[in-house]
């Protein structure tokens, strides 16, 4: 038996979805929350979320998964020293460029 898709229904779920993760906390939660661990967990959501969207797309928007994951250690290295936004960015795509050019010459 085949199953029946309707655009419409999946798009009805996933707003009704959407808005229940965002709707539920402010109904549910009245009062201040006081726990540090519940805290720390909601603090750091979304650089968690970021970062699982970010990661997997450094390695694939670059033409060699290998340019991409040298440019992320590059960048990792650069904000460990101490480096701005601007110069670990331009670094990272420095690392991508080089690397392609010497990957397309390899191969």
């Amino acid at each position: 038996m085949q199953a029946v898709h309707n655009i419409y229904i999946h798009i009805l779920v996933m707003g009704a979805v959407s808005y229940l993760i965002r709707v539920l906390p402010l109904t549910l939660i009245k009062k201040e929350i006081t726990n540090r661990y519940v805290k720390s967990f909601l603090f750091y959501v979304p650089y968690v979320t970021l970062a699982v969207m970010t990661f997997p797309a450094i390695i694939e928007a670059t033409q060699s998964p290998v340019s991409g994951a040298l440019a992320l250690a590059a960048g990792i290295i650069l904000s460990l020293i101490g480096a701005n936004l601007i110069q670990v960015a331009g670094a990272c795509c420095a690392v991508v460029f080089i690397s392609e050019l010497i990957i397309g010459k390899i191969v």
